[in-house]
């Protein structure tokens, strides 16, 4: 049996505020928070379709740099949507803050409150 993907964890420096910025963008809901020893915010799991985002609290002076293009390791999210969804999906990024920063014939990407690359795609694969 081929594995499935079972979650993308997000460091962040502000937990609330990027999950609501995902459950809005995306459309979806927390599945669970999870709280420190201290009863402080650790995590916040959103479902995505069977596979979860977690956004985890990132130490102090964690510190990460932009990536343009392709990087090292993971550099992008991105999501699956139709034509129309897509342009939804625009919308929605520009109410939040987030503009289109390049558009390709069947992708849109943009970055996160955290500077995390983002996508939206409507091409369709033949797997």
């Amino acid at each position: 049996m081929t594995p499935s993907l079972h979650h993308v964890a997000l460091g962040s420096r502000d937990v609330e505020a990027l999950a609501s910025f995902y459950c809005t963008l995306l459309q979806t809901s927390e599945r669970q928070r999870h709280l420190d020893e201290a009863g402080g915010l650790r995590s916040i799991w959103l479902d995505l379709s069977g596979v979860l985002l977690m956004i985890e609290l990132a130490p102090r002076g964690a510190e990460r740099s932009r990536v343009e293009g392709v990087g090292l390791g993971a550099f992008l999210l991105a999501f699956r949507a139709s034509g129309k969804e897509r342009q939804a999906f625009e919308e929605r990024a520009a109410r939040l803050g987030a503009e289109v920063e390049h558009r390709s014939s069947f992708t849109s990407y943009l970055r996160d409150p955290d500077g995390n690359r983002i996508a939206v795609s409507e091409y369709e694969s033949s797997l």
